[in-house]
């Protein structure tokens, strides 16, 4: 332990610190991840399944926890329990640690509870020093092994725990091949080796100030040290993050008796899976070295061979397999394969290491997979019987089934990166750039594909990112206008591009120095936020198979209903070809702000008196009607929520002269008259102003025009097809009981009136959006009026915080950072707050009336993690956007597994 560093006090009660595997007995097991981590609760396993696992012992997560809640000083009682562990290892192996004549020598590895591979640090060799080398070179028989290994653990442990530059050591070594004509590291000789040591024993007291600790237990507690504060590095804090791992779970510290790969052409590393982690299917996958360590697989220094005959005649190799080349070791590889997976039932990674011609195990974990995979794995392992339905719809991720619902970029084509956002909708697209929505519209129509780049979106650009192929912003977030609106309709889009400058011109935008001008080609990636100059080849998804196959389990296993936000017969198709039992919110406004609307729309806000407002909504009449007849065309049989007009008005106004012109020409009103009443109606705080019901109960013959285009569309689809939807009627933004009750009579009278004259018997529902506290705390009373509650959590997230989603973008990665949050709540809800409101409301919801209909229809919707929550409270669906009713049903079945 280093000197000076106090210890951390700890209960009388003391803990265990250290447990030990390996050499016939472990402490742990696999159900002890959380303790000791991945890696050691798996090394403790395998020892115990008699696999061939090097000795060693876990430092447990709790020391990590206890490491930074004092100061980066371990806790009583760890230094002995240490000391102890290492003499058992060293017996195991009839070795002693720093024993000059028989040194032994241990790797020190990272070990958390989740896997985060390549995140955190690694020591190997570590033990070594100017007396253990020479010992090692005795014992071994191989002088130019054992300093080979020296300068190895120099150049790691001086990177790892020194901090020191990595490229000094590289440099020094190309400069001494170079100088000798040498191309490989084998090439070097024991002497070779001896000579690069002291040049980076050298290097390090240059940069150091002092020499290279040449005392092992210094070496060991400074690697200890490493490991436990890389949990906190930039990369891990990173991986965390987009993984949503907590950073309270804190990493293990696994140190091991080393075994070595790099002994001669009869020893060998190698990393391999069980079966194809890109494609799934059943075939060993992986690749190994030669007379090498495993930092030489990944370094990308030699080139390593495939395990099988099978991959190297694939990828047209001639080096030899590990099948060919250790065909012995090779077979007794083949049966821990067998053995792991079978034990595991799942798909396994594993590392290993070829000592003199003896296999050794030195991990295995549940193998990162491609979504693809991890459909065909969980569906194969299930036919094998190693695993039920249940668990096969456990295994795969939701989140990850967005790389097989949109088209991708192919993994073998070359790309030009030019810029960098946030992923906010998945899938690629490829097409011209265009910096205004009327013009994308414009080419679209003429056949050519576009990708609309914008400063941000509003509700006016629907059209043209409708047109567009895919969207690109500079501002907003993974929830604002652009992001939503995409992912609604399935276009790939990145947001929140902080690097992207359009130029005033409207003709370029320049990127990291960089210009794109108007017309060129740039391909989106939507999945992983990025840019590229150019065409960029895509595959498209394929969705039957072991997709349909999982897809059919999970509707099995689950209790929820899921429908889809959508508002366009193509959205409401795409919501019906993927599984979606409805639509849970169709929006209105989006419908108005086609060019041939919108004149009427702003006739209909602008007249001064009803007789000017009807005259208006007379012509908006039968273009509603038509949109909600083809609607409830495509989801004939099927609820379909509709909500009435919600959005602040402004987002209708005229703004130029010319659109003030248009409105006049057409309504015959004073253009200078509207002006001025366009001028009357802006808003300083237009969300919470003049939208929504309030709205309504201003001007009722707004939502009297609707719900009439809406009874009357949903009798003409039920006469033509023999087949009803049930419309649900939603009023938007309700705060009481009252407002809700004065619209639901006016919307009762209308629909009644309707049927009278269709001569027609028709359910339809008529509720409201719970988006304000208020709604959710007085959630009884509005239950005497409404017949269906809606969760709108994406406003009802805005009121509860008072955050704005558009522009909190800006700061909320400052409080994730911070910890002050520790998910988006735009993206995942936020169970004490927003999530009580809703329970609080359904709970009076129900004591009121009982048989009343619940769902959320929020961005929530869509997010499995939100979706297990919704579970808990009962609620009988979800609504998200058409492409994520897949994910939404997955995680739907999920929840009710977890649940029961």
């Amino acid at each position: 332990m280093n000197k000076g560093q106090s210890e951390a006090q700890h209960p009388a009660t003391a803990p265990k610190w250290v447990y030990g595997f390996g050499a016939g007995s472990s402490e742990g097991d696999a159900s002890m991840r959380n303790l000791l981590g991945g890696k050691g609760a798996n090394l403790a396993e395998m020892a115990s399944l008699g696999l061939p696992v090097p000795p060693g012992f876990t430092i447990t997560t709790d020391v990590c926890t206890a490491y930074y809640k004092n100061d980066h000083a371990y806790p009583d009682g760890l230094e002995q329990e240490v000391n102890a562990a290492l003499d058992k290892v060293g017996e195991a192996v009839g070795m002693r640690f720093g024993d000059a004549r028989k040194p032994l020598l241990v790797s020190v590895r990272s070990g958390a509870r989740a896997s985060m591979p390549g995140m955190m640090d690694t020591v190997l060799n570590l033990g070594l020093n100017d007396e253990t080398a020479p010992g090692l070179a005795a014992l071994s028989g191989d002088e130019r092994f054992a300093y080979d290994s020296y300068r190895r653990f120099i150049q790691m442990y001086a990177n790892v725990v020194l901090e020191l530059d990595h490229h000094v050591f590289e440099e020094i070594l190309e400069t001494y091949k170079e100088e000798r004509d040498f191309y490989l590291d084998t090439e070097l000789s024991a002497a070779d080796w001896k000579s690069v040591i002291a040049s980076y024993k050298s290097a390090v007291e240059k940069a150091y100030g002092k020499p290279f600790p040449q005392d092992p237990t210094e070496q060991l507690w400074g690697a200890i040290g490493a490991v436990f504060g890389s949990w906190r590095n930039d990369r891990a804090e990173t991986y965390r993050r987009l993984h949503n791992i907590p950073e309270s779970w804190g990493t293990a510290v696994n140190v091991q008796a080393m075994v070595f790969g790099n002994m001669g052409d009869t020893s060998a590393t190698g990393v391999a899976f069980t079966r194809d982690p890109s494609t799934g299917e059943n075939e060993y996958y992986g690749e190994f070295l030669i007379n090498a360590q495993g930092e030489d697989v990944v370094a990308g220094i030699r080139t390593p061979q495939p395990l099988t005959i099978r991959a190297r005649e694939a990828m047209g190799e001639t080096e030899p397999s590990m099948e060919e080349a250790m065909p012995s070791a090779y077979a007794e590889l083949t049966d821990v394969f067998q053995k792991l997976e079978t034990h595991y039932r799942d798909m396994q990674d594993i590392e290993f290491t070829i000592q003199q011609g003896k296999l050794w195990m030195l991990q295995t974990r549940n193998g990162k997979r491609t979504a693809k995979a991890a459909l065909k794995i969980a569906v194969d392992l299930c036919r094998e019987g190693l695993i039920a339905e249940e668990e096969a719809v456990a295994r795969v991720d939701p989140h990850s089934l967005d790389q097989l619902l949109h088209p991708s970029l192919d993994p073998e084509a070359p790309r030009d990166l030019v810029l960098t956002g946030l992923p906010a909708s998945p899938g690629a697209a490829s097409g011209e750039v265009v910096f205004n929505s009327d013009e994308a519209e414009r080419l679209a129509q003429e056949g050519r594909d576009v990708i609309l780049v914008r400063i941000e979106t509003s509700p006016e650009d629907i059209h043209g990112m409708h047109a567009a192929k895919a969207i690109v912003t500079a501002r907003g977030g993974m929830t604002s206008h652009a992001a939503v609106v995409a992912r609604g309709m399935g276009r790939p889009c990145v947001c929140g591009a902080g690097d992207l400058k359009i130029d005033k011109s409207g003709d370029f935008f320049t990127a990291g120095g960089r210009q794109v001008n108007k017309g060129d080609v740039i391909t989106i990636d939507g999945a992983a936020g990025k840019v590229f100059f150019g065409a960029v080849a895509t595959v498209q998804p394929e969705l039957s198979g072991d997709f349909a196959t999982l897809m059919s389990w999970a509707d099995k296993a689950r209790r929820m209903t899921v429908r889809a936000n959508a508002e366009t017969p193509h959205d409401a198709k795409v919501a019906r070809d993927f599984g979606a039992e409805g639509i849970g919110l169709c929006r209105t406004e989006h419908m108005f702000f086609d060019a041939d609307r919108i004149v009427a729309v702003r006739e209909m806000i602008l007249a001064e008196d009803k007789p000017g407002r009807e005259a208006a909504l007379a012509k908006l009449l039968p273009m509603q009607r038509s949109d909600f007849e083809e609607i409830f065309r495509v989801m004939r049989g099927l609820p379909v929520t509709v909500r009435l007009l919600d959005p602040p008005l402004h987002e209708f106004l005229p703004h130029s002269d010319e659109e003030i012109e248009e409105v006049a020409s057409s309504s015959g009103m004073d253009a200078g008259k509207l002006k001025a009443r366009a001028h009357k109606l802006q808003e300083f705080n237009p969300m919470l102003g003049h939208r929504g019901c309030r709205l309504g109960v201003s001007y009722p013959e707004i939502y009297e025009m609707q719900a009439r285009a809406i009874m009357e569309a949903a009798c003409a689809v039920a006469k033509e097809t023999g087949e009803q939807s049930v419309p649900e009627i939603m009023i938007p933004l309700v705060a009481k009981k009252e407002e809700l009750a004065f619209l639901k009579a006016r919307i009762d009278e209308i629909a009644r009136a309707v049927l009278a004259e269709q001569g027609a018997a028709l359910d339809y529902l008529v509720g409201t959006m719970i988006e304000l506290p208020r709604a959710a705390l007085t959630a009884d009373e509005i239950a005497e009026e409404a017949q269906f509650f809606s969760f709108g959590t994406n406003d009802l997230t805005q009121t509860t915080f008072g955050l704005s989603r558009d522009d909190s973008a800006s700061f909320l990665p400052d409080y994730m950072r911070q910890g002050i949050f520790e998910r988006d709540p735009f993206v995942t809800i936020d169970e004490a707050g927003v999530g009580a409101l809703v329970r609080i409301a359904a709970e009076k919801g129900r004591s009121r009336r009982p048989d009343i209909k619940l769902g959320i229809c929020g961005e929530h919707g869509g997010d499995p993690d939100s979706i297990h929550f919704v579970e808990t409270l009962g609620l009988d669906y979800v609504s998200c956007s058409p492409y994520r009713a897949p994910i939404a049903r997955l995680a739907a079945a999920q929840a009710k597994l977890a649940k029961s």
